[in-house]
């Protein structure tokens, strides 16, 4: 292969694998396939336009115009003249769907659909990309810069994905600007031909350590460094990068802690996620669920609480989590006289949906689910350790549907004195209107109970309130003041500002996210979409627990215990799970023979738990894991001494006892002088191979400050080197080993601290080791040509003694 079709190939690989950092952002990936075949064509055209060959800038005009042709096919074949040709029709269409691609892309959620547009900008900047480093990298012969469009590429991959793109992705697209730098300086070394580097080497023996025997070209220096000094800005950039919140830019939510958002609702603030859920111009579907719960009006699928409100904003407190239970701790302050119902509820999540914490019917007794999952027990809730997430799970939970009466709820006794200062506290900025707005509204009633019932029916029918997701977002202290002046908001508004009141009024309330039941379908099945994200207000009544409230209007449904004229429940005989019409997991709950039937209602089966939050405990860990661990921690502190290894081996090889033949000595004083030439190049003093040995000796000598004995033992080694090359039969010579080591000690000795350090743990000799694998591969390929041609010759001889005979 010539080295401009390398150079090709090592264009388009390095282009296509900064695109990968692309990926995640798009479902379906079927673009990517789209780029790497017009990518692919770009580098045919640009091959063909050299062979001519074409003035440099003329085959860069000829790439860009098959460009053009190929997006007006694909994306705009019914403006363009005969389907092909590009007119300003096409044109007009380019800028729609760009335009309609800028507004999905702060629409959309990660990862987002491939429409027309989202595809656009895709394809067409890959393709930009992909022209501008084949133009810089093998037309102009220049890969170095190449790497800026690499650089902008990948950083734009991971500005988008918000700082979630995999370090995977970065070591792939840096692995590709490697190659390409690689690709070059083999191509330019090879224009040169090859570089003395001495006498060849004793059969057996390498006299360098995957040594070349030639130098680092300038220019090929020059773009090492930029390679460097690239892959340093491709890391920092994404780092500096704004984060942006909203649409396709928040695939994931920001914060510290076990709550690493993600999918559609984030985990730390899902005010923003929330409202471009809801505003989305396709409703995707997240999860799809079969229960045998009669009804599914009170079914909603619960995330997480928020219960910390600093002013700013709601977010959830920072607890321990531990390994979940085979059986799940009793709800907290439910009593076993209240009327409740098990069901089972089958739960699948979209391949797209991406979220850390588990969506799951309030409160759940049982999860059977695959993967590492941890149990928050305050928060009721399961969240995945190390990465893990929804995406395509299957899972099956057991939970129970509370159904309080009214009285039961009036004649709450008052909360534990802990619960309530934890869930009742507001900040000292929470303006003076929300208290007083909160008294006006509760005026008349009697008991907690009843002031609930009174907000949530002023924020949902009396209050004069407006559903809209368009309304500028917020959740701080000012947000809700705005809220209740100007009386529009959606879900986020109505249940924040409901629990900000609730406290004021002394009632414990908190904030829970998630989605609402659903829609149901023909097969019995229930399908949760985007637009059914939903965030309600849960407040704590002691011996019922933590309790929906629904103020949002047009939005959920109010519960039977908020209604005047839902009938009650009788406690004494509670509802038994019933099979839907729909193939349900199971038409009855199991319990096992030692468990009660009153406390297997109540949840209090199994292994049980304080309501508060445990310290972790790691006994899941697996072996593998640790093994995995502790092999992971090993090649992190070994990977820096890579070098100093290499170097020491190297060293202890060219500085071993030999034999007695005359290429044993040649080999042995090459070995000695190549190891004090690299131990110069070690202390920054560069190799120079147009100089004799006696020229180098004197130049090292006067570099390194040499004096005494080790500036004798350079020049007895040079004259040792000059003997067996140019001598009729070269002498043995003793104590190389010795002079190699006095010449090393005089350089350091002579060298500051930080050139000492260094050249121990970062020696520049080092890079013999890209060479020596670029040469090892050079001599595969070669074999393999030459292999390859004498199979062509074999497989054709038939053919050609067949034709001799009927010539």
């Amino acid at each position: 292969m010539s080295g401009r079709a390398r150079l090709a190939l090592c264009a388009f690989a390095a282009t296509m694998m900064a695109a990968g950092a692309l990926l995640p952002l798009v479902d379906p990936a079927t673009w990517f396939l789209q780029a790497a075949f017009m990518v692919a064509v770009l580098a045919g055209v640009g091959a063909l336009g050299r062979r001519v060959p074409l003035a440099r800038v003329l085959t860069v005009a000829l790439q860009a115009v098959a460009g053009l042709l190929m997006l007006t096919v694909v994306f705009a074949s019914e403006q363009a003249v005969f389907g092909l040709l590009p007119g300003p029709d096409v044109f007009l269409r380019f800028g729609e769907l760009l335009g309609q691609g800028g507004e999905e892309v702060a629409r959309y959620s990660v990862p987002a659909p491939s429409t027309n547009g989202i595809r656009l900008m895709l394809v067409g900047g890959v393709l930009v990309i992909g022209l501008a480093v084949d133009a810089l990298a093998v037309t102009f012969r220049s890969a170095a810069p190449a790497g800026l469009p690499l650089l902008a590429l990948y950083s734009v991959a991971a500005g988008l994905s918000g700082g979630d793109a995999s370090w995977l992705w970065f070591l792939l697209a840096a692995s590709g600007y490697l190659l390409l730098l690689l690709a070059e300086g083999r191509d330019r070394l090879s224009q040169w031909g090859r570089v003395f580097g001495g006498a060849p080497r004793a059969p057996g023996r390498t006299a360098g350590g995957m040594d070349t025997g030639g130098g680092a070209a300038a220019p090929v220096r020059s773009g090492h460094r930029i390679g460097v000094m690239a892959l340093g800005i491709a890391l920092v950039v994404p780092a500096a990068l704004p984060s942006l919140n909203g649409g396709l830019l928040n695939g994931t939510g920001a914060g510290s802690g076990s709550g690493l958002g993600g999918g559609t609702i984030s985990a730390v603030n899902p005010l923003v996620s929330l409202q471009d859920n809801l505003n989305q111009p396709e409703d995707r579907e997240a999860l799809r669920y079969r229960t045998n719960a009669e009804s599914t009006q009170n079914l909603y699928l619960r995330i997480m609480a928020l219960d910390d409100f600093d002013g700013t904003s709601w977010r959830f407190s920072q607890r321990s989590v531990e390994d979940v239970p085979k059986r799940l701790p009793g709800p907290p302050g439910l009593r076993g006289d209240v009327s409740t119902t098990e069901i089972r509820t089958n739960i699948s999540a979209a391949g797209w949906y991406r979220q850390n914490y588990l969506p799951m019917p309030y409160p759940a007794s049982e999860v059977d689910i695959e993967g590492r999952w941890r149990f928050e027990p305050s928060g009721r809730t399961l969240v995945g350790d190390r990465g893990e997430t929804t995406r395509g799970a299957q899972y099956e939970v057991t939970s129970l549907l509370v159904e309080p009466t009214r009285e039961q709820l009036a004649a709450a006794p008052r909360p534990p004195a802990s619960l309530v200062r934890e869930y009742t506290k507001v900040p000292e900025v929470l303006p003076e209107e929300v208290e007083a707005t909160a008294r006006e509204v509760t005026e008349g009633a009697t008991n907690d109970y009843e002031r609930a019932v009174k907000l949530q029916d002023w924020f949902a029918v009396d209050g004069g309130f407006t559903y809209d997701t368009q309304v500028a977002s917020g959740t701080g202290v000012s947000a809700i003041s705005r809220f209740l002046r100007e009386k529009e908001g959606f879900c986020v508004h109505f249940s924040f500002s409901m629990a900000a009141m609730a406290r004021t009024l002394g009632i414990p309330a908190r904030v829970a996210v998630g989605f609402t039941p659903g829609t149901p379908q023909s097969d019995g099945t229930m399908s949760v979409g985007l637009r059914d994200a939903h965030a309600w207000p849960e407040l704590y009544f002691e011996g019922v627990g933590w309790t929906r409230f629904e103020p949002t209007p047009s939005r959920g449904s109010a519960p039977d215990y908020t209604i005047p004229e839902a009938p009650s429940g009788d406690a004494s005989d509670p509802a038994e799970p019933e099979a839907s019409t729909s193939s349900a997991p199971t038409s009855q709950p199991s319990t096992s023979d030692s468990c009660p039937p009153e406390a297997a209602r109540s949840g209090e089966c199994g292994p049980t738990a304080a309501a508060g939050a445990l310290p972790p405990t790691d006994s899941g860990t697996s072996a593998g894991t640790v093994v995995a661990i502790t092999l992971g921690v090993l090649a992190v502190l070994l990977l820096p001494l890579l070098p100093l290894i290499w170097r020491t081996r190297i060293r202890a090889g060219r500085l071993g006892s030999g034999g007695r033949t005359p290429a044993d000595v040649t080999a042995r004083v090459l070995g000695a002088w190549r190891e004090i030439v690299d131990t110069a190049w070690d202390h920054g003093i560069r190799p120079d191979e147009s100089r004799t040995p006696r020229k180098t000796a004197a130049r090292i000598v006067r570099l390194g400050r040499l004096e005494g004995e080790a500036a004798d033992a350079v020049h007895r080694v040079a004259r040792a080197v000059e003997q067996v090359l140019y001598a009729p039969e070269p002498r043995p010579v003793t104590g190389l080993a010795d002079d190699a080591q006095r010449v090393r000690a005089g350089l350091g000795e002579a060298a500051g601290r930080w050139t000492r350090q260094r050249a121990l743990f970062l020696p520049r000799s080092s890079v013999r080791v890209m060479w020596g694998l670029s040469e090892r591969w050079a001599a595969v390929t070669d074999r393999w040509g030459v292999r390859r041609m004498e199979l062509g010759r074999r497989w054709a001889a038939p053919f050609r003694r067949l034709s001799r005979q009927r010539g």
